[in-house]
This record gives C-alpha cells, structure tokens and sequence, in this order.
C-alpha cells in the first residue's frame, strides 16, 4: 500500500471521527459545563392513538389547573418525542421541522415531588437522540420555576413542566443574519409547542403555553449559558376540571 492511499484512508477515518463528534456536540450541546446527576432511558414512543388527528385538534384547549396525579413514565416520553424527538434514524430529523435542519432547540423537563411514577423529581435534559433524559439537579423546584416564570400558578401546580429553550447560533451558523434566525428559531419553538399541545391532549393530558419568562432566573434554574434564551414553558398535567 503506497504512501498515498493511506494517507487517504487517515483522512477519511480523521474526517469520520470529527463528524461523529460534531453531531454529538450539536444535538446534544449545553452552553455551560454541567454535572450529569445520572441518565434516565424513556420508553419506545407508540406511532398509533385512540384520537384522530382532527378529533384532537377539536379538543385542544389551554388547561391551567391540574390535578395531583401522578403521570406515567410512557406519557412523559411521548410527549418528549412528540416535541423533539427523532422521526428519521438515518438523517436525524425531528417531529417538528427546523429551518435548515439546524434545530437550535434544546428540551429540560422539570418533575416535581411524585410528578411521575419511576422518576424522582427534578430538572432533566432530553437528549433526543438517544431519547433519554440526563439529570442535572435533583429535588423539587417548581417553586422556582415559578418564579422564573413571572409568578404563573400553573407550573407551581402542574407536576411536570417542559422547558424549551433556544440556541440561536446553530441557526445564525447557517442563515448568517441574526434577526432571519432569530425569527426561524421562534417558528420552530411554535411547531415544537403545537406538539406538544396535541400529544397532551391525544393523551388525556391538558397544558398551556407560558411565554411570561424571567430570563435571568431561568438561566439560573437550567444552569445554562447567556447564548441559550428559554422561549417556552409547559406545565402538564390531568386537568382539574
């Protein structure tokens, strides 16, 4: 083997390594460094409902009181998938589209205390390729994602709420123009939230969409960077009415 052929090969295995190692760092990057408290895998996502499509548009509604029920770990994670999570294995598309494909979202669910039977309770990132969740604080912390979210009761009483944050750079990369991306990047929030509004509802689960965000107390909360905005949140939960 010449000289030439293997450095070739070098090249294409160098090459191979560092694609593998961006897509690792793009679907799955935080903007600080953070301590992984543990990982948590989610049950295989069902692709079949009892409600049609239309059936579960007419029920839609914004829900804000919830009962204290325990959700299930399988309604936790469809409703995960249905967000963000992978719909193409072999080019990692999501459920919800993204400009350029540059999916500048980032998921945090946040569990309180006998929120979900077979998860403790506290804040965890979904991690949408390997359809898990990576723990980043433990306890309780509704009370300050209260806070973070202007005093709205709604996430204090839900027991879980879904975080979507934003990195906009990962569109910016692409698109170049900060306000194109910026505005890309909301429209992808809005398609993400849709989901998640229709899975609660095709599961018997009501939410609503909280835009009333104090960015400096959730970044504290996420433990995140000044480049990622939280843009969303959703507290779920079965509707006390």
């Amino acid at each position: 083997m010449n000289k030439k052929i293997i450095l070739i090969i070098f090249a294409i295995i160098l090459g191979s390594v560092a694609i593998l190692a961006y897509q690792s760092w793009y679907f799955n990057n935080d903007t600080t460094s953070r301590i992984i408290l543990g990982n948590q895998n989610l049950p295989e996502p069902v692709l079949e409902g009892n409600l049609s499509l239309e059936e579960t548009i007419n029920n839609r509604r914004s829900v804000r009181n919830f009962t204290r029920e325990s959700l299930i770990l399988s309604d936790v994670s469809q409703v995960l998938w249905a967000a963000q999570g992978i719909t193409d294995l072999e080019n990692n598309l999501r459920a919800a589209p993204s400009a350029g494909a540059t999916y500048p979202l980032e998921l945090y669910i946040l569990v309180g205390e006998n929120g979900v039977d077979g998860l403790e309770a506290g804040l965890y990132h979904y991690l949408p390729l390997s359809h898990s969740l990576e723990k980043l604080v433990e306890g309780d912390l509704r009370q300050k994602l209260y806070e973070s979210c202007n005093n709205q009761e709604a996430v204090l009483n839900a027991p879980v709420s879904i975080i979507i944050t934003g990195l906009v750079q990962r569109t910016q990369d692409r698109y170049l123009d900060p306000d194109i991306s910026s505005k890309y990047m909301h429209m992808e929030a809005g398609h993400a939230g849709q989901n998640i509004y229709l899975q609660s509802t095709a599961l018997g689960l009501g939410t609503v969409s909280i835009g009333a965000i104090n960015q400096v107390l959730m970044r504290d909360l996420l433990k995140s960077g000044q480049d990622e905005e939280a843009l969303y949140v959703f507290p779920i939960g079965y509707s006390l009415t």
